[in-house]
């Protein structure tokens, strides 16, 4: 594990605060925070964060360390008047431009660490290649040395100016950006920053995660294309029971490794990953057979069907050095992420009341999905969506839950036709999910009361339009649940405000968990918010099974 000294000299005491949160984890990240550098006190590398005058004794014991000095944020500009630091990191730093919003680029010797820069491009800039964006100002740099290298660059103008610079000869790095608090919010740019640790102590690129994917339904071909997109991740084998699907896997992924058994796949020493989509009552048994033969897991959402198993899988992956996640792909949905900003923003004020509705008239689908044994129930197929995003908006833990559903209709499946969880929180927050295949009348998808405003999600109805074979109108119309709501902020005076819905960074879950494994890095999901997920579901089927009874989850 590397040790990484630091020395920060911040007056500004926010910024000091926002390296302190980067430090905390970084140290979570396997990089040791091991303190200031001092005498018997020597890190692998030493990170200097400073915007005050550090002194010419100071500067000359930062020179002459052993290991590999960094100049992060406004070292270069406040630090050392004398440029001493500067000019060890062979650079000739200029005055940083105003805030605005940086594109981070990767430069002409970014090498392996220009392949890891997110295209965080929205619809419509794509033309302008990877990059991850930060919101800071810009420390133009010029060469004074010729060994220096151009690790990340950023449009200034018409020339690329260098953010980060690596200088083997004197083994400096100058990471420029990082000069203001909102600077360190993106986990784009703090993975970067890694990254360029990685290069600075020689660690290298690790090699790939290779994903096996145990089972190939429908979810197979976004995991599939998830992990032949994102840096880090290498399909290497799927299993199913079905040839046929096995044969479409080949097809979308040629040269991969198939097994008609899944044991197979879980022995297979290719592997390092399985993605188990699998029914959920299959879940937990399945994710505990990966651990136990040393691999990391992800499973499909639900995490099980009694928290007594997640426990257990949670326990395992601790025990063994694993990670243990689940698929929670609807957090990074675009209605939820414009949400979650406005509550984080403070634009409703403090939220009370949390309505949310998924559903429809019409009968149910004849799959596993459908299936009470296999599925858990009404409450853990949209339930495991949809909780998952109100237990993330609200900050409270949970003190009880109540539920119902109704059997009226479609006696062919066993899943309720209209299932309700309330969740109260304690805090006095509250919040309502219903579920139905019985709303002939849909409400809206979100209804969020605050004390300064409210928030509704209203349904659209979308469709694609062709041709048919003879020439004449074709619709192919989409169900509700198959485009992101239209939100409407509410205000006090009666103004209403439209937000914005634009898409995250492409496959966020599947990026998150390639840094987790390969870097250590926190993901966004955490086996543990999914157990907490299980939890209420579990609840509300114990509540609903007693008459409405609350219920206090485990």
């Amino acid at each position: 594990m590397p040790n990484l000294t630091w020395l920060v000299a911040l007056e500004d005491a926010a910024l000091e605060a926002a390296v302190t949160r980067l430090r905390r984890e970084l140290d979570g990240a396997g990089l040791h925070d091991a303190g200031p550098p001092g005498p018997g006190r020597a890190g692998d590398a030493t990170v200097v964060w400073a915007d005050r005058p550090l002194g010419d004794a100071t500067v000359e014991r930062l020179l002459n360390l052993a290991g590999p000095l960094v100049l992060a944020g406004p070292t270069l500009e406040g630090a050392d008047p004398g440029q001493s630091l500067a000019e060890a990191a062979g650079v000739d730093p200029g005055t940083r431009t105003p805030a605005h919003d940086v594109r981070v680029r990767p430069g002409r010797d970014a090498g392996w660490l220009g392949g890891r820069v997110l295209d965080h491009a929205h619809a419509g800039t794509a033309h302008l290649g990877p990059h991850t964006h930060v919101h800071d100002g810009v420390l133009p740099l010029d060469k004074t040395a010729d060994d220096v290298e151009v690790l990340l660059t950023a449009r200034l103008g018409l020339a690329d100016q260098p953010l980060v610079t690596w200088r083997p000869q004197t083994r400096v790095l100058t990471w420029t950006p990082g000069s203001r608090v909102d600077a360190l919010a993106p986990r784009g740019l703090r993975r970067l920053f890694v990254l360029a640790l990685c290069r600075a102590l020689g660690l290298g690129e690790p090699a790939p995660v290779r994903v096996g994917l145990l089972g190939y339904g429908a979810i197979g071909h976004e995991h599939s294309r998830a992990v032949a997109e994102v840096p880090g991740l290498e399909l290497a084998a799927v299993a199913d029971l079905s040839a046929a699907r096995l044969d479409a896997a080949r097809r979308h992924s040629p040269g991969i490794r198939t097994h008609a058994d899944a044991e197979a796949l879980v022995a297979d020493p290719g592997v390092d990953l399985v993605v188990v989509s699998t029914p959920p009552n299959t879940h937990a048994a399945w994710a505990r057979s990966v651990l136990e033969a040393g691999k990391h897991v992800v499973v499909e959402k639900p995490f099980a069907i009694r928290t007594a198993e997640a426990d257990e899988v949670l326990a395992l992956a601790r025990d063994r050095g694993r990670v243990a996640l689940v698929y929670q792909n609807r957090r990074f949905d675009p209605d939820h992420l414009a949400i979650r900003r406005a509550v984080r923003a403070g634009r409703l004020g403090e939220l009370f009341h949390l309505e949310a509705f998924v559903g429809g008239f019409g009968h149910p689908c004849n799959l596993w999905h459908s299936d009470a044994v296999a599925s858990g129930g009404a409450f853990y197929d949209w339930g495991a969506h949809v909780l998952d995003q109100v237990l993330d908006l609200v900050d409270q833990d949970v003190e009880q839950v109540t539920a119902a559903t109704h059997k009226l209709r479609w006696f062919d499946v066993s899943n309720a036709d209209h299932s309700r969880v309330t969740v109260r929180f304690t805090g006095g927050a509250e919040a309502t999910f219903v579920y139905s295949d019985l709303a002939a009348a849909l409400k809206p998808r979100w209804y969020l009361l605050g004390t300064c405003g409210a928030l509704v999600g209203h349904w659209r109805t979308e469709r694609v339009v062709s041709r048919s074979e003879i020439g004449t109108l074709a619709e192919d119309v989409l169900a509700p649940a198959d485009s992101p709501p239209l939100l409407d902020l509410h205000e006090p005076d009666g103004s209403v405000t439209r937000l914005a819905t634009p898409p995250g960074p492409a496959h966020a879950f599947h990026a998150e968990l390639a840094d987790r494994i390969q870097f250590g890095l926190p993901t966004t999901v955490t086996g543990e918010q999914s157990r907490r997920v299980l939890a209420v579901m579990e609840a509300a089927t114990l509540s609903a099974a007693s008459g409405g009874r609350p219920v206090t989850p485990a």
